[in-house]
């Protein structure tokens, strides 16, 4: 059986559609185009905004006229990651889905569930006959994974919608009514170089790790790569270690999952060193990182590298830099409230670069992580930029709309739903600033291993969930 026999065959195969079109982040035309074509194929109002968005709306089915016009939204975009190993050009070849067992993967690459089962149950919606619905209006916004900017700059005045459905949560038994707001932290120095004249360099490779998404998987103390690499270079100067290149992690909101340095030491006894720090962290995370490889070896000497006392300077930066769980919720149990992720780390021709990505409920909280995290690099003279801020999602404890879903969800499952806000970026916060009054909820299908190769659907799942979405356009709330 293939992915386009599954069930529910309408959502499986916009699925598999929307899956042969490129569309990485900021790369969007495509998709854009895709989704545009869609709604003026179905001979729907349909709008790009400047920014890219795409809106289609289709009026009530008869009856219906009195219900509130529902607002059903996810992203266009997807993260684009792959295995070290896989051959595969994102900018030109289709996601290569297959079924294993209970889920939906991609062949050595992120599959686009996140948020594409969501883009491929709205498109279902509005194609499928026989379903009674209220006024729709889709709202597929763009570059949500690397900034958010569709719902930063979502034109006003063109929804009419009071109830807003973002389709982008990935259990299928919970609820989102809050999220965590986010900001970028990125920093650069550079360092003369000096001439390498002697010793021997080695290729040092850091991965194997799995990865994930940074807010919701952070609290899983999943090894990060960078910090990995990190560790097996610090405090080496008796060995003349030197830094000549490091090219660690790929996206800004992932778990960095591999990183590869090329080192020059004068001192060969620093392999013994190195083996004794590989057993120590192999140990530390050989529950959560079974799969962890970390490889040395002999490669071609470089022209140039860092000094030794250079590559103390990045070491020590790096070790101050805070990554994982900064502070618990105090107001929602075993959520974490405030967290940053130590993305990316590259050493490029003398320049030291990061890019790290705070998260938190709190706006207060995620400044002072932000503050947190970029003080040793201004103290060591970085220069700083942080940027791309945007609000987390307040629960609102008197939405009307969470009331039906959770009343339906007993009634369909015969058990309740887990309400709670999560530890990561959803639109809906930027949506409310842009249209407020707007009654929210987050929901989905199950989705594990977003942001990673290792992404993953439930297939029974993506059942309940059209299940669930169908009965809720049925009887939405009347005006």
């Amino acid at each position: 059986m293939n992915v386009r026999e599954l069930e529910p065959k309408a959502v499986w195969n916009h699925f598999e559609d929307l899956n042969e079109v490129p569309r990485a982040s900021k790369k969007e035309e495509r998709v854009i185009a895709f989704a545009k074509a869609f709604g003026e194929k179905l001979g729907l109002p349909t709008y790009v905004d400047a920014i890219g968005n795409v809106i289609i709306k289709k009026p009530a089915t008869p009856g219906m006229e009195d219900r509130k016009t529902v607002i059903l939204q996810s992203h266009l975009d997807m993260v684009h990651q792959k295995n070290a190993d896989t051959d595969f050009d994102f900018d030109t070849q289709g996601i290569q889905s297959y079924i294993d067992g209970e889920w939906v993967k991609a062949k050595g690459t992120t599959l686009g569930a996140d948020n594409g089962m969501g883009v491929a149950a709205i498109m279902a919606l509005f194609t499928t006959e026989g379903i009674k619905h209220p006024a729709m209006e889709a709202l597929f916004t763009i570059d949500e994974e690397t900034g958010m900017t569709g719902a930063i700059h979502l034109e006003q005045g063109i929804l009419d919608g009071q109830i807003l459905l973002n389709l982008d949560t990935e259990d299928d038994d919970e609820f989102s009514i809050g999220c965590a707001g986010g900001i970028d932290t990125n920093t650069s120095k550079p360092y003369n170089t000096v001439a390498v004249t002697g010793g021997k360099a080695y290729k040092v490779t850091v991965n194997g790790l799995k990865g994930g998404h940074s807010g919701v998987d952070i609290h899983l103390e999943r090894g990060n790569a960078n910090k990995i690499m990190n560790r097996l270079m610090h405090q080496t100067s008796d060995f003349g270690l030197q830094i000549a290149d490091i090219n660690g992690g790929s996206l800004r909101n992932a778990i960095p999952r591999e990183s590869f340095a090329t080192i020059v030491v004068s001192n060969e006894s620093y392999l013994t060193e190195f083996a004794s720090r590989v057993e120590a962290i192999k140990f530390d995370f050989q529950h959560e990182e079974p799969g962890l490889n970390i490889e040395i070896e002999e490669t071609d000497l470089p022209s140039t590298a860092l000094s030794v006392e250079d590559t103390d300077e990045v070491c020590n930066i790096l070790y101050a830099c805070h990554n994982g769980v900064f502070a618990m919720s105090r107001a929602i149990d075993g959520l974490v409230e405030t967290s940053s992720s130590l993305a990316r780390v590259i050493v490029k021709d003398g320049e030291f670069t990061t890019q790290s990505l705070q998260r938190s409920s709190s706006e207060s909280g995620k400044m002072d992580v932000a503050a947190t995290v970029a003080a040793p690099y201004r103290l060591a003279g970085c220069s700083v930029e942080q940027g791309g801020s945007y609000p987390g999602w307040a629960p609102n404890p008197d939405s009307e709309i969470l009331d039906v879903m959770v009343a339906k969800y007993e009634n369909l499952f015969g058990e309740k739903p887990h309400v709670n806000a999560i530890h990561a970026g959803l639109e809906c916060g930027l949506l409310g600033e842009r249209y407020p009054g707007l009654d929210m909820i987050s929901f989905g299908p199950t989705i594990k291993g977003a942001h990673s190769p290792d992404e993953r659907v439930n297939i029974k799942s993506v059942q309940k969930f059209w299940k669930f979405l169908v009965d809720i356009v049925e009887d939405t709330p009347k005006k």
